[in-house]
């Protein structure tokens, strides 16, 4: 469960991400957001205003589709930049840098068997959300 802080930090972001769109209010955010949202329930004025207050931070379905909208990665927008790094939003597709620590992570995977980082880099591919030709 996130806590205050977290739901706070999470609002600044969003708040910070719809400011250029002038979105500054729950009415006019649910109204933007509910144009792109395709699932089973429509947000409400109050709950987009309990997003931007810090109140609640999205269920992953809403929260992928505000990261698509604000060309943002998910992970970002609901846990923010990693420690350490700037602040700034990155945008889908954009890689964090390299740290000593993911070199010698990849390193570990490149010296695997072809078959077993086959595998590692599928699930890397999953968890990352990258969509496979076969799966279309």
């Amino acid at each position: 469960m996130p806590t205050d802080k977290e739901k706070a930090a999470f609002a600044k972001r969003l708040k910070d991400l719809l400011e250029p769109l002038r979105i500054r209010g729950g009415t006019k955010l649910a109204e933007q957001f509910n144009l792109r949202y395709h699932g089973e329930r429509p947000v409400t004025p109050q709950t987009a205003h309990k997003w931007l207050t810090g109140t609640t931070i999205p269920k992953p379905d809403k929260l992928r589709t505000l990261a698509e909208w604000l060309n943002v990665k998910e992970h970002w927008l609901h846990y923010g930049p990693p420690p350490g790094s700037n602040a700034k939003p990155m945008a889908r597709g954009e890689l964090y840098p390299p740290t000593p620590e993911l070199i010698h992570l990849a390193s570990k995977i490149g010296s695997l068997m072809p078959k077993d980082r086959y595998l590692v880099e599928e699930m890397i591919d999953r968890f990352w959300g990258e969509e496979h030709p076969d799966e279309e």
